[in-house]
């Protein structure tokens, strides 16, 4: 039998979508949050092991991508196009989807302090309203920004020296998978820049024992005036 490319391709593309463990870590997935291989293992009730392989089948067929961070390796959907083919499919069966709910502390889940730059539910805010706004765009590195001419002058508007930041020995800017969010927030040099700025104009402000920033009344004025982005106190 000659098979056509295309049919092949989709055959291929069906099976991989078409067993039971790997449809679970799909839909899982379709929420837009990250996880890491042992997560989906449990949510698809194999082995680690196995959910290795079945990972490694997905990411073959570009169903889904993975991000090194550390020891850590986190799954999402590959693109778009992916989520809406798997939309598509669910409206068929008919079947909900379960919402990822995180158990970090409500001060912790709102701002934090990333190494150094801000994580939370700020952080991952702020990281979309820069692609919104065009400052951010992809770099040559998978998971890696650079900043736009836009971008690059509205931060120097704030104070920031992009040269310098170009200089440093370390990532310019990557999406830093957030561990509460399960979405990106900004890293590397500069996101560090941003949380800096932040601090020293008083937007945020530290805890004294544990990791929370606190938005100021000025911060929440600021971030809204200058990024269109809400924080809560």
């Amino acid at each position: 039998m000659n098979a056509d490319p295309v049919e092949v391709s989709v055959s291929a593309l069906a099976a991989a979508i078409a067993e039971p463990a790997r449809t679970r870590m799909l839909c899982c997935l379709m929420d837009g949050h990250a996880r890491t291989s042992t997560e989906l293992a449990i949510v698809a009730e194999v082995s680690p092991s196995t959910a290795s392989v079945h990972l490694a089948r997905l990411k073959q067929q570009r169903l889904v991508k993975v991000l090194a961070q550390g020891k850590h390796r986190y799954y999402s959907l590959d693109n778009g196009r992916v989520a809406a083919l798997l939309e598509s499919l669910m409206g068929l069966a008919g079947n909900p989807r379960d919402r990822f709910v995180p158990n970090t502390p409500t001060r912790l889940r709102a701002a934090r302090t990333c190494y150094d730059h801000m994580a939370g539910a700020l952080a991952v805010s702020l990281h979309d309203r820069l692609l919104q706004l065009g400052w951010l765009s992809a770099g040559a590195g998978e998971g890696s920004y650079e900043l736009t001419r836009l971008g690059e002058r509205a931060l120097t508007g704030l104070g920031i020296d992009v040269d310098a930041l170009r200089a440093q020995r370390r990532h310019f800017a990557y999406a830093c998978v957030d561990w509460s969010e399960r979405r990106p927030h900004i890293g590397g040099a500069i996101g560090a820049a941003l949380l800096k700025i932040a601090l020293q104009r008083k937007w945020v402000e530290k805890d004294l024992d544990s990791r929370a920033l606190g938005v100021t009344r000025a911060g929440r004025r600021e971030l809204q005036a200058r990024f269109g982005v809400n924080a809560q106190e």
